[in-house]
Formats: structure tokens, C-alpha cells, sequence
């Protein structure tokens, strides 16, 4: 195809350029008057318009041996929405430090490598592309949201260091009045529920791309939303700031990922959302700050009541997760999770920690016993028998049965809590008498003690023989030992007979030997019962 006559100078250069893929700069040097979000002051000279560049994206000109064509335009404000959807591009689109005060439009597009390096433009739509190479926008300030939905990109994502912000919202009238409603290129979520009225920065649901998505140092006003994607090469969010308008900054249900890194002062005004989310390798949060924002998530396990949660991540599944925020505020939901590594800290949690149906191969940390037992015990919908096992479960497997028999001890502990008046007070007595099974040795300190209680009242007031004509010998401590053995051993019980208020102390140590017996025996039962499993 000729060139068309009536082009400007800029456009006539980027005509000519084209074939060879070779670069026309526009700018000045000055990086201050080069600097897109001043374009206003551009001369007209640095206008260039969009149709122009899409003809020649969309094969207005013929391809020349030995070359390879494409669009490298450095310093140029480009008038008009850049329509390429549903297209088939064959040459890469590189814009270094331009302005497109409107949209650019991948729309079902099939392309090559789409690159805007340190641009300003109004908003970027990619529904459904298929990007063969790389699709980037580093340094670049978004104004409207970036729509990626389905969409297939061979490549890396990049938005490092970007600026992106939502799609502003608009009024309408409906049947019940004026209400808010999110701009109609973004689809609004249908709920009864707050987070109704989310605004995300990052529309990109389906989304697969084969060589990672790198979104450090991003600044985005509006969340996140990466729900199902694909993402084998990984998530990389490192310095990222995400401020939430609804509930969510990241909603990433189902997602799929060979790492996750919401790490090295990632910070989150919204609730972090991974359900269901499939990890191969590291979901790391070190370093990240973590707070629920303005808007609150409402539970259905709490009777709707509205929470602030930090993280949810329940029904996932993850080989190694490093939970070592530098700060949180908000409930942390692991519910249902199967992880393979656990690195955490206390500090890492607030006094809110869902942790039922969790569970993990191991778990690294500075944490003692005791708050390890502290961190079940945080669960704000009660007493759950599962994370107790599976934590005792975990230091019988590294072979701390000690530290096992404690977290045990702690589980009955929080379940007597539930029961009624009297399993309650039954409760109190097994834990006072042998620590439920798990401190038989208080058994024996019980024995000890009433053992020489006994002996002691029997030797000052000793009691009198059953039979008179029978020669024995009394023995203090042996008649103590027979009335604490439920079964008397010696037959000294029958032969003497204690006389006036020993015979309190007689049937009292009767009484203890039968309790002592039947608590070592259910605290065996209950300690010997797991063993016995599968």
C-alpha cells in the first residue's frame, strides 16, 4: 500500500520506519518537558494519530524481505482510541514516554509484543487476547484500569513500577433511585453483600500467562482481580501497594501459580483472597503489611457478622508458605488448607486465626509449646478438636512426645469448656488427679502423698484387731497401702478395724484409691486410643 498523502510530519516518519521496525523519537531530552502527563504542553508537532498507527499494525504495509516491521515511537501524544481488537497483529507495538488520552483496545486481538514503557494513557482492554511475546507496561500510569479477562499471553506481564487506578464510577437511575455503579467496560459484581460497590484496578480473571505476571513496586487505587488465573511462572508483587475501594485489594480465588510473592514491603488496604488457590512453590508474605482497609467482609460462619480480615486463604493448597508480615491487622483464615511447609512467627497473627481443617507436614518458627497452644487457641468460631491433632500430630512425627502429650492436654482443657455443669466438673477432677491422662505421674505424686497422710494418722492412732485370738503385727504404712488398692493386696483392710474419726481417713483413702484408679485407667484409654488408630 502507497503512503497516504495526508500525513504529518511525525506520521510520515513513522510510515517510512515502519518496515524496518526502526525507532522515531519525538521527544526533546528534557525529561521534565518529555514527561507524558504534561503532554497538554506538547506541541502539535508531537501529535500523532491513532488510525495511522493501527493501519500499519493491521498489514497496511507489506512485509519486506529481510525485514521485520514494527511500531517503535518514542515522545508522542497519539490522538484517538487505538483499536486493535479483534485483530491479527504480526508486528510488536513499542511506545516509549507517549500519551494516549484514550483507550487502547486488544479487544479478542491476536498479537505480538506490545510494549509501553513510561506512557500515560486512559485505559488499557485486552479481553481475550492472545499476545504471542510480551505485553508491558513499566512505569506507565494507567488512569482507568487495565482489562485483561481470558486473555492468553505467551510472555511476562509486566506493570513494575506502574500507576493504575480504576474505572471511575457513574451515576444511573434504576427502579429503587440513583445508585453507584462501576463504569460499564468493568462488569459489576451482583451481591447482597458490601463488597457490591469493588472497583478494580486490575480486571483479569482467566487470565494465563506463561512467563510470570511482575507487578512490583505497583501502585494500584482499586483491587485486584485475578480470580482462576493461570500462572505457572508466577505472581511477583514485591513493593506493590494495593488500596482497596471495596473489600478486596486481591481476590484470586482458584488461582494457579508456580510462586506467589506478596513480599519485601508489599502493602494491602483490603483483604487478601486466595481460596482456593493452588501454590507449587512459595507463597511468601515476609515483610508485607497487611490491613483490612475501610470496608469489612461479612461472615457467614459468625451469623453475618462483618469482620476484618486480613487474609483468607481457606481450601488451598500450597508446598511452602512464609507468613512473616512486618504488619497485620485482621483475621487470618487457613481453614481447610493443605500446606507443606509452614514458616510463621507469633507476631504474625492477631488474636483472630482460623485454623480448623488445616494441615501441614511441617512447621518451622521460633515458637515454643506454649504458644503454639496460644495460636489454636485464637480460633473465633471456638473449641475445634482438629488443629489440636494435628499440631500434637506434628511433634509425635519429630519424635517431641512430650510436647506432644501438652498440646493434648490443652485440647481437653478447651473442650471442657463446652461441656455442662457436670463433664465440666468430672473434667476438672481427671486434670487435677492425672492430667487427663497425659501427667499419669500426678497419679503417683497423689499416692505419695496420701500414702503418708495415711501412714502417719495410723501410726498415732492405731486401729483395733477384728479378732483378738489372731497374732498380727500392725503396720502403719502396710495398712495404708491396703485401704489406697482398690483390691486389697495384703488382707490387712479386713483385720483391723480404724476407731472414732480415722475411720474418715479410712474411707476416705478408699475412696481416693478408687478415683486415682479409675482416672489412670481413662487417661490410658485416652492416650492409648490415637495409637490405636489408623
Amino acid at each position: 500500500m502507497r503512503r497516504p498523502r495526508r500525513l504529518t510530519a511525525a506520521e510520515r516518519r513513522i510510515w517510512d520506519a515502519f518496515p524496518a521496525g526502526e525507532w522515531v523519537d519525538l521527544r526533546t531530552g528534557d525529561p521534565e518537558l518529555d514527561d507524558p502527563a504534561k503532554s497538554a504542553e506538547w506541541p502539535r508537532e508531537r501529535e500523532v494519530r491513532a488510525e495511522i498507527l493501527r493501519a500499519l499494525l493491521l498489514g497496511a504495509v507489506e512485509r519486506q524481505p529481510g525485514q521485520v516491521p514494527a511500531v517503535r515511537l518514542a515522545g508522542a501524544r497519539i490522538t484517538g482510541t487505538l483499536d486493535l481488537s479483534e485483530g491479527s497483529v504480526s508486528s510488536t507495538l513499542h511506545l516509549l514516554n507517549c500519551h494516549l488520552p484514550e483507550a487502547l483496545d486488544l479487544t479478542d486481538a491476536g498479537t505480538r509484543s506490545i510494549r509501553l514503557r513510561g506512557c500515560d494513557l486512559l485505559r488499557l482492554r485486552g479481553s481475550r487476547a492472545k499476545i504471542d511475546g510480551l505485553l508491558e507496561l513499566d512505569a506507565s500510569t494507567v488512569r482507568e484500569g487495565v482489562r485483561l479477562d481470558n486473555a492468553r499471553i505467551e510472555g511476562q506481564f509486566r506493570m513494575n513500577r506502574s500507576t493504575v487506578r480504576a474505572p471511575p464510577r457513574r451515576e444511573r437511575m434504576s427502579e429503587s433511585g440513583v445508585e453507584d455503579v462501576l463504569d460499564p467496560s468493568v462488569p459489576a459484581l451482583a451481591s447482597p453483600f458490601a463488597w457490591v460497590q469493588q472497583e478494580w484496578a486490575l480486571w483479569a480473571g482467566g487470565l494465563s500467562v506463561g512467563g510470570g505476571v511482575f507487578l512490583r513496586s505497583l501502585r494500584a487505587r482499586g483491587g485486584l482481580r485475578l480470580i482462576g488465573a493461570v500462572l505457572p511462572g508466577g505472581l511477583y508483587l514485591q513493593g506493590a501497594t494495593v488500596e482497596a475501594t471495596g473489600v478486596y485489594a486481591v481476590h484470586a480465588d482458584f488461582i494457579t501459580a508456580g510462586t506467589i510473592e506478596m513480599s519485601a514491603g508489599f502493602r494491602a488496604e483490603g483483604t487478601v483472597r486466595l481460596r482456593s488457590a493452588t501454590v507449587a512453590g512459595v507463597l511468601s508474605f515476609d515483610g508485607a503489611d497487611l490491613r483490612p482497609g475501610e470496608h469489612r467482609h461479612t461472615s457467614r460462619e459468625r451469623d453475618d457478622q462483618p469482620v476484618d480480615r486480613a487474609l483468607h486463604l481457606s481450601h488451598s493448597t500450597v508446598d511452602e508458605l512464609i507468613w512473616l508480615p512486618a504488619a497485620i491487622e485482621g483475621e487470618v483464615n487457613l481453614r481447610y488448607s493443605r500446606i507443606g511447609v509452614l514458616l510463621d512467627h507469633p507476631a504474625a497473627y492477631t488474636d483472630r486465626v482460623q485454623l480448623n481443617g488445616l494441615t501441614y507436614e511441617s512447621v518451622r518458627g521460633l515458637w515454643s509449646v506454649a504458644e503454639r497452644v496460644s495460636w489454636l487457641a485464637r480460633d473465633p468460631t471456638g473449641y475445634r478438636p482438629q488443629p489440636y491433632e494435628q499440631l500434637a500430630g506434628w511433634y509425635r512425627r519429630i519424635g517431641h512426645e512430650p510436647d506432644a502429650r501438652r498440646v493434648l492436654l490443652a485440647k481437653q482443657r478447651r473442650r471442657r469448656e463446652t461441656l455442662r455443669p457436670m463433664g465440666r466438673g468430672v473434667g476438672r477432677l481427671l486434670d487435677l488427679v492425672v492430667g487427663y491422662g497425659y501427667r499419669s505421674w500426678l497419679a503417683g505424686l497423689w499416692a505419695v502423698v496420701l500414702l503418708g497422710f495415711g501412714t502417719a494418722v495410723f501410726a498415732r492412732v492405731p486401729p483395733v484387731k477384728v479378732d483378738p485370738d489372731e497374732q498380727r503385727t500392725f503396720h502403719a504404712f502396710v495398712y495404708t497401702l491396703d485401704l489406697l488398692v482398690p483390691v486389697s493386696v495384703f488382707e490387712v483392710r479386713g483385720a483391723w478395724e480404724p476407731v472414732g474419726w480415722t475411720q474418715w481417713v479410712a474411707w476416705g483413702l478408699i475412696v481416693s484409691g478408687w478415683v486415682l484408679a479409675t482416672a489412670l485407667i481413662a487417661g490410658a484409654a485416652r492416650v492409648l486410643r490415637p495409637a490405636s488408630g489408623p
